[in-house]
């Protein structure tokens, strides 16, 4: 029998959509270019790879992206669950071992029988078949041609960057610390502490190195959230000391004081062999990273499993496309999900795609979706990109600035926004009831990491 719904791209967004559909009894085919044609930033042909970090944001109670995730795990998000049993120390954060978390992920989603992967890319879209685009940032050009003919819109480009990973033993540890941002959670992250001097030798290094030429069809747009340290620095002289090296809130135990600049590095996975630089994505050419990056205390006899890079990220204008229920307009029978649907980062891109997939096994049965209420995180990420100015529209991670404010004025922050998470469960509570609960619930067994 032919599957009911086609999901293009088995990335973050594609893998939970295709999860969500078959947990209501919906028949997928999901389709993967990867390892059959790859792209410029992945490295294996496993489902939800994460390319740039290993990190799922805050899991602190009443933040923007605990929200997000809780209405994710009360709407039965597999990768969520998934990224729990491989999380690395990460201080009030979730971090995963991204290589162990992708495996995972293409091991749950390949044993479901109502999901069938067929390995190819796709160039066509049938916009009679129900069809979820979930190819991501890295959309290739013929299909990003495709999807041109079908919006008769333009594409945004902006681009995005990979930070450095360095060999866990390659760190000298008589010279850093470990800590977290004002002692909040576990002291995860190790810190490289800099003086003045060494920090302003290493920015002037930083503005001298050399970066990769641009291609002549290149235009680098670079998205602000995720800005490369050398475009930060050419700022000005103290924009990455309030940037990734905010030493604030960092005291060294060595000396008792806080540090003239910081440079945080991350736990990478499980067996904690690996250390990727926060906040470090760069355009630098390779030798130059070398040269620069081990000018930062602990890290002069660095080894770097990978360096920072730069990849095309391509998304649609959301706002001019898509409907709340993440349709097309023109053409509601395809769908739109993760990063190329206007929404940033890791979180909101599987978010996204749980969404869609609940669309569209709502599409299969000859119903019409319902999109997410106002006040829920799902709502107004979806609000935002579907009702943004589209002449000045850029992709967005969730924030309290999207949610709504409340009927009366709360000066507390901290209790603003615990009201607003409170009000935005209840009501997306009330939402799960409506849209009605997996036909086909499936408990999911994630004994799947090593040993």
């Amino acid at each position: 029998m032919k599957p009911q719904v086609t999901i293009i791209g088995a990335g973050l967004a594609g893998a939970e959509a295709a999860w969500q559909c078959a947990r209501r009894g919906v028949g997928v085919e999901l389709c993967e270019m990867r390892p059959v044609r790859s792209t410029a930033a992945h490295q294996t042909g496993d489902f939800a790879e994460l390319v740039c970090s290993n990190s799922l944001k805050s899991d602190t109670e009443n933040t923007a992206p605990w929200l997000l995730k809780e209405e994710m795990r009360r709407a039965g998000s597999l990768l969520v669950e998934i990224a729990r049993e491989c999380a690395v120390p990460a201080g009030h954060a979730l971090a995963v071992d991204r290589a162990t978390f992708a495996a995972c992920v293409t091991e749950a989603i390949s044993r479901e029988p109502l999901i069938t992967i067929r390995r190819e890319e796709v160039t066509q879209i049938d916009e009679d078949q129900i069809t979820i685009v979930a190819t991501g940032p890295l959309t290739s050009d013929a299909l990003s041609r495709e999807i041109g003919r079908l919006s008769g819109a333009s594409h945004l480009f902006f681009y995005d960057s990979i930070s450095p990973i360095v060999e866990a033993d390659s760190i000298d540890m008589a010279k850093v610390y470990l800590a977290a941002r004002y002692d909040k959670g576990s002291a995860d992250y190790i810190n490289c502490p800099m003086s003045k001097e060494e920090y302003d030798r290493f920015y002037d290094a930083l503005l001298a190195a050399q970066s990769v030429e641009e291609r002549e069809w290149e235009k680098l747009n670079y998205f602000e959230s995720c800005l490369p340290i050398e475009e930060i620095a050419r700022r000005g002289r103290d924009t990455l000391r309030f940037g990734p090296m905010k030493p604030v809130g960092l005291k060294d135990p060595h000396t008792g004081r806080i540090p003239y600049a910081a440079v945080q590095l991350r736990q990478e996975n499980l067996r904690a062999d690996s250390y990727n630089l926060v906040g470090f994505q760069n355009h630098l050419k390779f030798g130059e990273q070398a040269r620069v990056l081990r000018l930062i205390p602990g890290l002069e006899n660095a080894r770097f499993l990978r360096y920072g890079q730069i990849h095309r990220n391509t998304y649609i204008n959301a706002p001019t496309l898509l409907l709340e229920t993440l349709q097309m307009k023109e053409h509601p029978r395809v769908l739109f999900a993760g990063q190329i649907c206007g929404v940033e980062g890791y979180v909101e891109s599987i978010a996204a795609g749980l969404m869609a997939g609940i669309h569209a096994a709502t599409l299969a049965t000859g119903a019409d979706p319902v999109p997410p209420p106002r006040a829920s995180a799902f709502g107004s990420l979806t609000n935002y990109i579907t009702h943004a100015d589209p002449r000045k529209f850029q992709p967005a991670n969730i924030t309290f600035d999207l949610l709504p404010a409340l009927d009366r004025k709360v000066r507390d922050r901290l209790e603003r926004h615990r009201m607003q998470c409170e009000l935005a469960l209840k009501q997306f509570e009330g939402w799960m009831e409506e849209v009605g609960t997996a036909r086909r619930g499936r408990d999911v067994a994630l004994r799947l990491l090593p040993g």
